[in-house]
């Protein structure tokens, strides 16, 4: 096999659907406290969006991220098995070798990197319609701010109304509006990711063995998930701060401005509003994702072999 392989893509693009499906709901609970203040501690915010928008309200802006977040991770995945193996193969390793740490850092790093041109749009629109709920209007606003809230309740009908508006409204550049803090998220979560997950499956596999069992991969995989996206969360919060600009107000002009403000208005705590569901969250959805794809990945050479002969 060359360098260059697209089994990583295709098995990363089935794995990313699998995991917006297991977690789409939680994600929108977790941008709901990030972003909102009313909501308290996450089973009330449970309970709220449960009481107010039925079940309907959890799967809120899921259509698009599950086209597009498989896309992204088929890209991710790609791009990180791709340049690991690259430079293993340029620093002489065998690729039977276990993979070096070096290698595996720089390969998490420019995944991260090259995720954000994808994973910024995608991540706008899903927060922008998580963000559309029914019972914002409050009647201690003014007349004015009453207008602009349901004017902007209207805004967005769908995943590509939401595109257009943000392209018409706020230009090209709205549309990657948060991406800076975005980079500043990825780059480290995804040596988070990726790093642990390799160690943690290499320690679970017993000797005999040259790949995981399903059931290391799915442990591994969420263990993984849970540590990158728990360590991820006060940027996670700026990014979703700064992308849900624009829905009622436009008031943070940019990262550190956003930072700032969070700060002064909400102390400390409120870079970690939402670790809890981040945590929880991250452990099935990168198990379901890294499971899909290593099942997938096996599948798809394991065809290649049979075609071959």
């Amino acid at each position: 096999m060359g360098s260059f392989q697209t089994d990583d893509f295709i098995a990363g693009y089935i794995g990313g659907a699998a995991s917006v499906i297991v977690g789409h709901p939680l994600d929108t609970v977790k941008t709901r406290l990030q972003v909102g203040q009313s909501y308290g501690n996450t089973l009330n915010c449970i309970l709220k969006i449960y009481r107010n928008e039925n079940v309907s309200g959890f799967f809120k802006g899921m259509s698009f991220p599950l086209a597009s977040i498989a896309i992204y991770n088929s890209v991710v995945f790609g791009v990180f098995s791709n340049t690991e193996r690259l430079m293993r193969q340029h620093w002489n390793r065998g690729s039977s070798q276990s993979p070096d740490l070096a290698c595996l850092t720089v390969a998490s790093m420019v995944a991260g990197f090259v995720s954000v041109g994808i994973g910024g749009p995608v991540d706008l629109v899903k927060i922008r319609l998580q963000m559309q709920t029914q019972p914002f209007i409050s009647g201690n606003l003014t007349t004015n701010q009453r207008s602009s809230m349901i004017n902007c309740q209207k805004n967005y009908k769908g995943p590509i109304h939401c595109v257009y508006w943000v392209l018409r409204h706020e230009g090209f550049l709205g549309v990657y509006r948060g991406a800076g803090a975005m980079l500043l998220r990825d780059i480290p979560g995804y040596c988070l990711y990726f790093i642990p997950y390799t160690v943690i499956c290499k320690w679970l596999t017993t000797d005999g063995h040259t790949t995981p069992s399903p059931a290391n991969v799915w442990i591994a995989g969420g263990i993984a998930g849970a540590i990158s996206w728990g360590t991820a969360t006060p940027m996670d919060v700026v990014k979703s701060r700064i992308q849900a600009d624009g829905v009622h107000s436009n008031k943070y002009k940019g990262v550190a401005d956003c930072i700032s403000q969070s700060y002064h208005n909400e102390g400390l705590k409120v870079f970690f509003r939402g670790v809890t569901v981040n945590a929880v969250r991250g452990f099935p959805m990168s198990a379901a994702m890294f499971l899909t794809y290593e099942l997938s990945l096996k599948a798809i050479r394991a065809t290649k072999v049979k075609s071959d002969h």
